[in-house]
């Protein structure tokens, strides 16, 4: 079955795709039988991003090739124009910057758990030592719970907002 993928070429975490027509049991960087364009996901602004020779994917495709989903995906985006490829490189941005928000969300919450941890740890060897504080700490712990509860929504509040 042929195939129109693409085939990756450039240095390392500086990405650069051919698009290529290739036989399907053909490994992904391997032999191929016609290229028909580029993909440059690291383009500065004002080079050329992305350029297929759309009369040649359609000829492959009358011929039975299949598009690979990423190939798909980029089809329609050139289809687009311009505006297309801004409009996925701004929507990738907001996807790497919703999960940062939610991973520091995470590691907020993991030290939260893990101080309370150590109160709770806490309370018990300070009520041995000395019951009258026992009641102090307590009190104190409920106290904290509250401001815990607040920052929780206030994350949630930044995730609806994106």
């Amino acid at each position: 079955m042929v195939v129109i993928r693409l085939s990756r070429s450039g240095n390392k975490n500086r990405p650069y795709f051919n698009v290529v027509v290739a036989d399907s049991r053909k490994p992904r960087d391997g032999r191929f039988i016609e290229r028909i364009g580029f993909y440059n996901p690291m383009a500065r602004e004002g080079s050329e991003t992305l350029r297929l020779e759309t009369d040649r994917i359609e000829y492959w495709q009358d011929h039975g090739a299949l598009l690979s989903q990423t190939m798909t995906r980029i089809v329609k985006l050139h289809a687009k124009g311009p505006e297309g490829l801004v409009e996925m490189k701004k929507k990738d941005a907001d996807k790497a910057a919703l999960k940062k928000e939610k991973k520091a969300a995470e590691k907020l919450a993991k030290a939260e758990a893990a101080v309370a941890e150590t109160e709770t740890e806490a309370a018990p060897a300070a009520a041995e030592a000395d019951p009258a504080e026992a009641p102090a700490a307590e009190e104190a712990a409920p106290a904290e719970a509250p401001a815990a509860e607040e920052a929780a929504p206030a994350a949630e509040d930044k995730k609806e907002d994106k």
